[in-house]
């Protein structure tokens, strides 16, 4: 690339395409990560709904998941995701394996967060005779709300880590357009620019969480 005049149709479009792909992933891993996180957690809890054998079920596909690297992963999903979203590159194609990816992690934020709920709370709920609904949508979510907060947070920044590896499968995004231009093409210029909004993004998306927990926290 000669000059900024040409990079920055480029870069625009590249963060419709990541706020695209982290749009979808997210939703998803709220979706579907915070029911399982509370599944994790309560079917190990002597003072909930604790089945051993679920919950060790349900902690192995969270690990298998977790454990593979995430070009590994896009490329083994790919036929799938194909299938899914009848596109076989773009954000919304990247999002399936993001999706995929973003669940597990954010399941075992949750679980962690209600870890630090006391168990103290969780006994006068019971001696109350609250249910065990009650005691997660009144007693361990308002009590691990700024965790969950903050992973949220943390979720966000890894799906925005990851999404620049999906550039390398035509998944577009910031990361491709580093990949693709300042690498593959030594485009010193692009790469730096790339690099410095990232980090802005992810600044920008730390700070957005930090505020959102404590004012929460102060409420």
């Amino acid at each position: 690339m000669d000059n900024l005049n040409q990079l920055w149709p480029l870069l625009y479009r590249a963060l419709l395409e990541t706020a695209l792909m982290v749009s979808i992933s997210i939703f998803f891993a709220v979706l579907i990560g915070l029911p399982l996180g509370i599944l994790l957690y309560i079917t190990q809890h002597p003072l909930l709904f604790k089945i051993k054998p679920l919950n060790a079920t349900l902690g192995w596909l969270v690990n298998i998941i977790r454990s593979f690297p995430f070009i590994i992963l896009i490329v083994a999903i790919m036929p799938f995701a194909t299938w899914l979203v009848n596109a076989s590159h773009g954000p919304v194609f990247a999002s399936v394996a993001l999706s995929i990816a973003a669940v597990p992690l954010f399941a075992r934020l949750v679980e962690s967060s209600f870890n630090s709920v006391k168990d103290g709370v969780i006994e006068a709920s019971i001696a109350g005779g609250a249910p065990i609904y009650l005691i997660v949508t009144d007693v361990l979510l308002p009590e691990a709300r700024k965790s969950i907060t903050q992973a949220i947070t943390l979720t966000i920044i890894s799906i925005i880590a990851f999404s620049a590896t999906a550039g390398v499968v035509g998944g577009g995004g910031v990361g491709d357009l580093a990949i693709r231009y300042g690498y593959y093409r030594y485009d010193t210029l692009t790469m730096i620019v790339t690099v410095i909004v990232l980090v802005i993004i992810v600044q920008i998306v730390q700070w957005a969480g930090d505020f959102i927990s404590n004012r929460r926290e102060e409420r």
